[in-house]
């Protein structure tokens, strides 16, 4: 199952995120950028420890307290077929003071912005922030796709947005919320 949106520049599909030959996937990872569970940890294991290495180093020079929410960095991809994974924090669902919408928002826009200063014209997405993190797909269905819309509008760089979905379940929900 494949949909797209925005003439074919967002393209949903059920897939592997660690399978996408892309210029960079997204890690929905957390602040520590030393691997986790599902999406982060997937990740890190496919890629081997030249992922880890890079985050050690990020971690050691420009974000020793870890990566906030909300912000992204970049590294190789090691033995993945992407180029590049493109590491950001989603927001812990609840836990914001209200800034949730602003924070996920925040992750697809600055992860779109490093992939465009990287000169990289295709990217795939994980549905941050909904597994572990609790954020309501519907809720998040719409801020990611009013978030990636908005920036597409601004921006030609990039060629091609894939947001890969581990279910087709999660696939349809997205695809009834989304608000492109």
């Amino acid at each position: 199952m494949i949909t797209t949106f925005l003439n074919g520049r967002v393209r949903v599909k059920v897939g592997d995120l660690t399978e996408e030959f892309t210029d960079a996937i997204v890690n929905a990872a957390n602040s520590s950028l030393m691997g986790g569970a599902g999406v982060d940890g997937a990740i890190h294991l496919k890629g081997g420890p030249k992922i880890q290495e890079e985050c050690r180093h990020i971690r050691e020079t420009t974000h020793p307290d870890g990566l906030p929410t909300g912000e992204a960095v970049i590294t190789s991809a090691g033995e993945l077929p992407a180029r590049h994974v493109i590491h950001t924090v989603g927001p812990i669902y609840g836990q914001n003071n209200g800034r949730d919408a602003d924070l996920l928002a925040a992750c697809y826009v600055n992860c779109l912005s490093l992939a465009v200063a990287h000169k990289l014209a295709t990217i795939a997405f994980p549905a941050i922030s909904t597994g572990v993190y609790g954020y309501p797909k519907p809720e998040a269905a719409m801020v990611a796709s009013r978030a990636v819309a908005d920036w597409l509008k601004a921006n030609r760089a990039i060629a091609e947005i894939r947001l890969v979905f581990f279910s087709p379940a999660d696939a349809d929900v997205f695809c009834s919320h989304a608000q492109f």
